[in-house]
């Protein structure tokens, strides 16, 4: 499944907005917006989403 469809999923189980889920990873308001937008994150980046979604902490 692609990381920004993870990502969805994960936002509509926790009630988090796209806004504060970027906010909280990244210090970036568009993250969710750029993921969907085809966005490849870098590899730290990527292991801090990686976390959150399988239910750990950034």
């Amino acid at each position: 499944m692609k990381l920004h469809r993870r990502v969805d999923h994960f936002l509509r189980i926790s009630g988090l907005s796209p806004t504060r889920f970027g906010l909280l990873i990244a210090h970036d308001p568009n993250l969710v917006r750029d993921l969907r937008a085809g966005r490849m994150p870098r590899p730290a980046l990527l292991r801090r989403i990686e976390a959150i979604l399988a239910g750990g902490d950034a």
